[in-house]
């Protein structure tokens, strides 16, 4: 090949490449893009970090929570805001309290939480070991460590370890019970919530919100912070009737019922939420969110 050939063909394979790249760039910066990627990307990648406009979040790509936020550059932050509104219209957001967060999965609420201002303290409970990692790595990139304490532990009745289940695709499913044969065991701390605030020198008095979210211990938890029940903090969980059962969803219901009255209830398929009372909770429904009301 002569020296004119050769160059000739360097500059189209050039330009061809910077084409190509060109579209690329173009349909990687759409959802539908995104989703190719992240969804190809090999196991040597660990953690990835993007900027999500109002803040930094870093997650692994492999887990579901991860691929969210690389498609949407969220995950679920409209459930914060919508929640945040309902406590300022009902005149149940009070400056200053503490947020109390059980189940702070890599941080994604935590952040939202944090950059609006809403609470002056944030205490995140996270028992997943590879969680922890990358929440305490979004809250100090974010400089939010003068807001937010992470605690490493599960919220339980007494204080010791339990089992622990991971699950590998999805580590927001992780759990203290079993769901798939798959899920890896392994031992977390665990300690009472009022233990943990007492460490903390947090006053029960002082929290005005509870979120709490650890796929199906929830009535275990509840058991070890009744002196914020008896106080009708405002308590927003995910409550789901499919992992209690149906004789531990009437039980736990009936448990709730004798700290709080009402309570707004999140509907995936409705827009507003549904204001019933407590004891009214349906427990054929697989899956929905409640705030309970003071």
């Amino acid at each position: 090949m002569s020296g004119r050939v050769w160059l000739t063909a360097k500059f189209w394979s050039r330009r061809l490449r910077k084409a190509r790249n060109a579209v690329l760039t173009r349909l990687f910066d759409t959802r539908t893009g995104r989703r190719l990627l992240i969804e190809n990307i090999g196991p040597r990648v660990v953690s990835m970090t993007v900027d999500a406009g109002d803040h930094l979040m870093t997650f692994s790509p492999a887990d579901y929570i991860g691929r969210k936020v690389f498609r949407k550059g969220h995950f679920e932050r409209q459930h914060v805001d919508r929640l945040l509104a309902v406590l300022r219209e009902r005149g149940l957001s009070h400056q200053p309290s503490c947020l109390l967060e059980i189940g702070g999965n890599i941080g994604t609420q935590t952040v939202y939480f944090a950059l609006s201002g809403a609470y002056r303290r944030i205490v995140s409970m996270e028992p997943d070991p590879r969680n922890v990692e990358l929440l305490r790595k979004n809250i100090d990139q974010n400089g939010l460590d003068g807001t937010v304490t992470v605690v490493n532990c599960a919220a339980g009745a007494t204080t010791g370890r339990i089992d622990f289940f991971m699950n590998e695709n999805n580590h927001g499913k992780s759990s203290a019970f079993r769901k798939s044969p798959s899920d890896r065991k392994i031992s977390v701390p665990v300690r009472p919530v009022t233990e943990v605030l007492q460490e903390l020198l947090i006053n029960p008095a002082d929290i005005g919100l509870v979120w709490m979210d650890i796929e199906g211990y929830e009535p275990v938890a509840c058991r070890s912070m009744t002196p914020l029940l008896s106080r009708r903090v405002p308590f927003y969980m995910e409550f789901t009737p499919l992992f209690y059962g149906p004789q531990q969803t009437g039980e736990f219901v009936e448990m709730l019922a004798g700290y709080y009255e009402t309570c707004l209830v999140f509907f995936d398929d409705e827009q507003l939420p549904r204001e019933m009372r407590v004891v009214d909770l349906p427990g054929g429904v697989e899956q929905y969110d409640i705030l309970f009301l003071p």
